[in-house]
């Protein structure tokens, strides 16, 4: 099949494709166009006059397209959890649980547009302010650059459509270019929706290219990217004055103190360990487990990790599957084979099968080890012992990283120490770091990102605050 862009309503084609292959399998899913300077710059043009229509459209409108989004998601579950597993290879279980969420997630953003509003400001509060009344309203900032990964290409396109829509913006959406299908299944669903034409463009090609042109566009008033630090620092160096939000992943860790129930969360912690491979930006790779239970720890713990299914991603079964690409194993096995040259133990895993590298665990890996002060962004984590708690905090926040961490402790004084302590941006007691629901305010801070998702808080960095008084005689 041949996948053209989508702009202004209509598929666009280009003198240029691009192979998409399954990653487990390798056969070729689809030849997926690869737009131009001037391709993306007809999608600025669509979204820059679509923009118009967007800011005067009402709100209950814009609610009821997101939420007629939601509903023809939820009539093609199968098929867009089959879409996401045949192009990025997560397990379809794992994949029609992101179809559920990002069904949720369209439903908030359709509920927190009719929640758009200002306040009024008591002017007669300050001298000089009696006779007049002030109040304040929240206006789309216009054309939203969003920029979304591979590991969760329909949910994460959500969290940057879904409230660019329900603030009254327009869009031009650049997918990942592994996984570009489930993004244009998403336009096909809005305009069936009823969404303007031009209010979501989708165009695909090289990051850099497609980027370059985005940021230097003066009509694009905010860029959001979901990433890696360095993509990330580029476009915030190069924004110039226009907004940016940024979610660069993490190297999450997860605190075990000396009273937890193990047989009671080991399930909850491996899952979070290796759930799509570990290419979740809160995927546990750090863990840090009291002395006194660290053995019964690692063993229950690999007991667990045992009983993961590994292979094809559809599959009803698989647990884990195929990396997304080649170069990630190999860089994941470089990163394996340098913490146990610099002295950790290789517990259980690290085979690899073409693109599949099986569940790993590392026993005391470095501080300095890539594989942990890096984000692995695969399914590898590393146990580490600890006997003071306020140690433990320590090695969490000895990291370039902080987007989310877990902390399971019985101790109310412990957590509410971890709690003030942790420099991270979303810290889960007695929950794994990888815990997330849509509404939540989801970022980081230090090389984790700026700026926060999470339907409202999204919408909140999609609008401009503009005051209106009025003197009354």
């Amino acid at each position: 099949m041949k996948q053209p862009l989508w702009i202004n309503g209509r598929q666009i084609g280009t003198q240029r494709y691009r192979p998409l292959y399954n990653p487990y399998t390798s056969e070729k899913i689809a030849d997926v166009a690869e737009a131009g300077k001037e391709d993306v710059l007809l999608a600025i043009d669509a979204a820059a006059e679509a923009a118009k229509k967007m800011a005067a459209m009402e709100a209950y409108k814009r609610a009821d397209i997101l939420q007629k989004v939601a509903n023809l998601i939820k009539q093609d579950r199968e098929e867009c959890a089959r879409t996401i597993a045949r192009e990025s290879a997560k397990p379809l279980k794992a994949a029609r649980a992101e179809v559920d969420r990002t069904i949720v997630t369209y439903s908030f953003a359709a509920q927190e547009a009719r929640r758009i509003h200002g306040e009024t400001i008591p002017l007669d509060a300050a001298p000089g302010g009696e006779g007049r009344v002030a109040y304040t309203v929240k206006e789309p900032l216009g054309v939203i650059a969003a920029i979304t990964p591979f590991n969760f290409p329909m949910n994460l396109v959500a969290h940057k459509v879904g409230p660019a829509i329900a603030a009254g913006n327009s869009v031009v959406l650049k997918p990942a270019s592994q996984t570009p299908l489930s993004a244009y299944k998403i336009a096909a669903y809005f305009q069936e929706a009823g969404l303007p034409e031009g209010a979501l463009n989708v165009v695909t090609g090289g990051g850099k290219s497609v980027g370059d042109v985005l940021i230097q566009d003066q009509r694009v008033k905010k860029v959001t990217f979901t990433g890696s630090p360095e993509v990330g620092k580029y476009l915030r160096e190069n924004a110039g004055l226009k907004r940016v939000t940024l979610e660069l992943g993490s190297n999450s860790a997860l605190i075990v103190d000396e009273d937890t129930n193990l047989e009671k969360v080991m399930a909850r912690i491996v899952s979070g360990a290796f759930s799509n491979q570990g290419q979740v930006c809160i995927s546990i790779q750090r863990i840090f487990v009291h002395e006194s239970i660290a053995d019964e720890f690692t063993r229950l713990f690999i007991e667990e990790a045992k009983k993961l299914k590994v292979g094809d991603p559809l599959d009803e079964e698989t647990d884990v599957s195929a990396m997304i690409s080649a170069n990630d194993v190999k860089r994941a096995r470089e990163w394996i084979g340098e913490a146990v040259g610099n002295g950790a133990q290789l517990a259980f895993g690290g085979e690899t099968n073409e693109q599949v590298l099986h569940p790993t665990v590392l026993l005391n890996a470095k501080a300095k080890d890539k594989i942990s002060c890096e984000e692995a962004f695969a399914p590898v984590v590393h146990i580490n012992t600890f006997s003071d708690f306020d140690e433990a905090i320590d090695m969490v926040n000895e990291s370039q990283f902080g987007l989310q961490a877990g902390v399971y402790t019985k101790d109310v004084s412990k957590a509410f120490k971890a709690a003030k302590s942790l420099h991270v941006g979303g810290v889960m007691i007695n929950e794994i770091p990888t815990f997330r629901l849509d509404h939540m305010p989801y970022g980081g801070v230090k090389m984790s990102g700026m700026g926060r998702e999470g339907i409202k808080y999204a919408i909140e960095e999609m609008t401009e605050l503009k005051l209106v008084a009025f003197k009354l005689d």
